[in-house]
């Protein structure tokens, strides 16, 4: 069998092992993750970046938990915990957390300074100018954070498979238990395919919802912005 003849096997597309059951799994694991990393790293990357304190310390994190190996932390959490929901998603959150966090708090932080002088001068609260000016305008690099992070998280949930749960990595691990080649090709080339669509997605999304001047621009960024600084989190949101 190749793997044409495997995806065009009926019995791939039903029941709870088929490909659509997997997919919705697949794609369950990575919405939960990316949620969670939003409602971590944003508020985080926000308040650094507005405050300007501990800028470092994030830059310091990000890095770090990029360095950390996904597979070997989710078998170090399951031989620790055991296998719960609980190991798979912090082991995916290693991923999605850094560039959501990088590129939150490098977005607000290069936030043009006039414009920020100028919602204070007219007498707009912290809170305002975070949520209506800071934030709008760092956009571009918080939607980018978003992109990178779904785009690892979607092609590395396969891991979820090794601690014995489903999504689209089960056809890589069943059928590597059984030699069934085909049937690893088959779940690489599904998960390959859903991040590419993934990524289209949110570029599309990214394209509705910033706006034309920020496209251009990418953010507006400070005019004293240090070189350094910009460098290093260019590459932990990377």
């Amino acid at each position: 069998m190749n793997i044409v003849e495997w995806f065009s096997d009926p019995a791939n597309w039903t029941g709870d092992a088929g490909i659509p059951t997997r997919l919705m799994e697949h794609l369950g694991f990575s919405g939960l993750t990316l949620l969670i990393a939003i409602l971590v790293a944003v508020p985080i990357g926000a308040f650094v970046g507005h405050t300007g304190k501990g800028g470092f310390l994030v830059v310091g994190i990000a890095n770090w938990l990029r360095a950390l190996p996904d597979l070997g932390l989710l078998v170090l959490l399951v031989l620790m915990v055991g296998i719960h929901l609980i190991t798979v998603t912090v082991a995916l959150l290693v991923l999605a957390i850094p560039p959501l966090l990088a590129g939150t708090y490098s977005g607000v932080s290069n936030v043009d300074r006039s414009v920020v002088d100028a919602a204070r001068g007219v007498g707009m609260q912290e809170r305002d100018i975070l949520f209506k000016v800071e934030l709008p305008n760092a956009l571009p690099l918080i939607l980018s954070g978003l992109r990178s992070a779904a785009l690892q998280v979607v092609a590395t949930v396969a891991i979820a498979a090794y601690a014995g749960y489903g999504g689209l990595g089960r056809f890589i691990i069943d059928g590597q238990a059984t030699h069934h080649l085909v049937e690893m090709a088959g779940g690489a080339v599904l998960i390959a395919v859903l991040a590419l669509v993934v990524e289209g997605v949110l570029a599309g999304v990214q394209r509705l919802v910033v706006s034309p001047g920020l496209r251009i621009s990418g953010t507006r960024a400070r005019p004293t912005a240090d070189p350094k600084k910009t460098k290093e989190l260019t590459g932990a949101a990377t």
